[in-house]
């Protein structure tokens, strides 16, 4: 009976996530072209309603299981519309670019968020929206590092700002260059931080560009498996040296399985299934948009516990940060790809 009265408390708050992200997905199809992913509208929605209504007790319970449970479960459904074959049909060329700016968001953007003083958790946040996949990585590696609702809107807000300048810039500057189709999708596939300004920026300059950018996009996905886990040990690390620093017990026995996160378990278990061909195609895209919704419920949740007065105190340097290591990353992909001969 009181676990039954535990679920009945979360229906309204996951209600209310729910119905934003429904008016989101429709704002999102009524755009004469995808210029902003749900997610981002989803997000922003919740943020504008905290603005002007905190959410009450009614709700908070749902909102918070939306914010973190729910999000978890929509990253191990994700899995199922990766292929780890697409890496090598796509080619060691892309792999290339991408080992290279994933150096300089995560190496670099390191040494930027010390300079701008911001906090690691939103600096890392930014730099993995910024070199994996915008919302998806964001989202992943939140729940790792126990990042605050505001260190996730905010990282969320300023790769997004930036990616629509991309979509805008990145076929003028194509066309100026005279990239090949390939060539410049690579470029739109590494640079470019969301799935659906990717597709924008892509699909703006040719067909084949877009097809191309789209698969180089999804390669990059797949190094969220690296990254969380990575984030993960991190983050053990730290809370091990900081219960050092204030005199508690620190167990010296290390177990794999309590750093890595169990719901990245399940991520990459259905991403090495859906790679042997197991899950039909439909079942997989079913997966996907499931996945995709949830998501975007999870960030209306987000955007309801997050208030544009907790983004101010941050101030205006993780939004410089965000635009530095776009920038850099813009810079560094088609300089490899120039180095090796693509361009």
């Amino acid at each position: 009976m009181e676990k039954i009265k535990s679920v009945v408390k979360l229906v309204p708050g996951f209600a209310l996530a729910l119905a934003i992200a429904a008016v989101a997905k429709l704002i999102e199809s009524l755009l004469p072209i995808h210029l902003i992913g749900a997610s981002v509208i989803a997000l922003f929605i919740g943020m504008i309603i905290n603005h002007f209504w905190k959410p009450n007790k009614i709700f908070s319970g749902g909102l918070k299981f939306t914010s973190k449970k729910i999000l978890k479960f929509a990253i191990i459904l994700l899995g199922a519309s990766l292929n780890i074959s697409i890496v090598l049909e796509v080619g060691k060329m892309s792999l290339c670019v991408m080992v290279f700016t994933l150096l300089t968001c995560f190496g670099i953007g390191h040494f930027v968020g010390k300079a701008l003083k911001i906090n690691w958790k939103l600096s890392n946040l930014i730099s993995a929206g910024t070199g994996i996949c915008g919302g998806s990585a964001i989202a992943a590696i939140a729940p790792v590092i126990d990042a605050d609702d505001s260190d996730i809107a905010y990282s969320m807000s300023a790769t997004f700002l930036f990616d629509m300048a991309m979509i805008v810039l990145f076929p003028i500057m194509g066309q100026a260059m005279g990239l090949s189709d390939m060539a410049y999708g690579l470029w739109a596939g590494t640079a470019v931080n969301d799935t659906s300004s990717v597709v924008a920026a892509g699909y703006a300059f040719s067909e084949a560009a877009g097809d191309f950018a789209t698969m180089v996009k999804l390669t990059r996905t797949l190094s969220i498996i690296p990254t969380v886990i990575t984030f993960a040990l991190i983050n053990a690390h730290l809370k091990r040296k900081e219960a050092g620093a204030n005199g508690e017990a620190v167990k010296a026995k290390f177990s794999i399985t309590k750093i890595i996160p169990w719901f990245i378990l399940g991520f990459l278990a259905l991403t090495v299934i859906n790679s042997f061909g197991v899950i039909p195609v439909a079942v997989s895209s079913g997966m996907k948009d499931v996945s995709k919704f949830l998501m975007i419920s999870a960030l209306a949740a987000i955007g309801l516990n997050t208030s544009f007065k907790d983004m101010k105190k941050s101030g205006f340097a993780p939004m410089l940060h965000g635009f530095i290591i776009s920038a850099l990353v813009v810079v560094v992909a088609i300089a490899v790809e120039y180095f090796i001969g693509i361009v």
